[in-house]
């Protein structure tokens, strides 16, 4: 193991957690001074912004030639992020999670899977497909922000004045993209060493890697009681993963998925998301036993990968 890598490694997981903290006060603040709810904020501003390392790594990806990284990592970001990143905050600090704050977009996740795998099962996602998916990331994006401005459930939040928001925000972001980019430098070099393939880097490393900004802006949200925050910010993320990354991935070059993929990896991505839509609908919460499930589940998925 290098020590080049080790230092990446933890310099880039302590800018995400830095950048994971700023992010969520500033998008807190900007919630208040905008008059929507938190939840609008954290799927859009920390969902959207959070996803930019899984954007810039799979298009870079689809552009040089490997399309089962791109692929790769969206899918396995999205299973991440229900998952490992739901599962950790909640065992660290359960959270409230109402269908009817949280359900249109919940539908969406399910929506956009469920989509996906169809299309991949159908063929390859050129870029015709590509270009529907982005259209589809900009209703979903207006719906958002034509519902948040009527309704929704307010959280107490505290804000400063807007020009300070913003800036909170663009920091918080740009540190935690930062820390995920030395974080997946290090850990692909890692990996490397062992001898592991691109489709299993691309939906464990770098997935996970990329994934990391989400859980440093969940963790912040959740232990800051911000519930709207932490979890619109993993639902906006898994939205904008399947059309927005994966839009502007097909547009670079077509992504054909593996047989493996197709059987393994976007049936577990599925079984997640609808595992989060039972916990809000039934339960309205995911407190710590459902973390351990989630979990557990994840570690399972890693050891079948391997």
């Amino acid at each position: 193991m290098s020590s080049e890598a080790l230092l990446a490694l933890a310099g880039g997981g302590a800018l995400l957690c830095a950048g994971g903290d700023v992010l969520v006060r500033g998008s807190a603040g900007a919630a208040l001074r905008w008059g929507l709810p938190p939840v609008v904020i954290g799927v859009l501003v920390m969902g959207f912004g959070t996803s930019l390392p899984e954007l810039l790594t799979s298009v870079e990806a689809a552009r040089l030639g490997a399309p089962e990284i791109a692929l790769g990592n969206v899918l396995g970001s999205n299973t991440a992020n229900v998952l490992l990143i739901v599962g950790v905050a909640a065992l660290i600090m359960p959270f409230a999670a109402p269908w009817k704050v949280f359900g249109r977009d919940m539908l969406w996740v399910l929506g956009v899977s469920v989509g996906l795998a169809v299309l991949l099962a159908l063929g390859a996602l050129n870029a015709w497909i590509g270009v529907g998916l982005l259209a589809g990331l900009v209703l979903y994006a207006c719906l958002a922000l034509r519902s948040g401005a009527v309704d929704g459930e307010q959280e107490t939040v505290h804000g400063t004045v807007l020009w300070q928001s913003l800036a909170l925000i663009a920091a918080g972001l740009a540190g935690a993209i930062w820390g995920a980019g030395l974080f997946v430098d290090g850990a692909v070099a890692l990996a490397q060493t062992f001898g592991v393939s691109e489709a299993v880097i691309g939906a464990t490393v770098v997935a996970v890697g990329t994934s990391l900004p989400e859980l440093a802006c969940t963790l912040a949200a959740a232990r800051r009681g911000q519930s709207q925050l932490a979890l619109g910010n993993v639902l906006g993320s898994n939205v904008f993963n399947v059309l927005g990354v994966l839009g502007a991935s097909a547009l670079a070059a077509p992504l054909l998925a593996t047989g493996e993929a197709l059987w393994r990896d976007v049936p577990v991505m599925i079984a997640a998301a609808f595992v989060l839509a039972a916990a809000l609908f039934f339960m309205g919460r995911v407190g710590r036993w459902a973390g351990v499930a989630m979990l557990a589940a994840y570690a399972a998925y890693i050891a079948w990968m391997f």
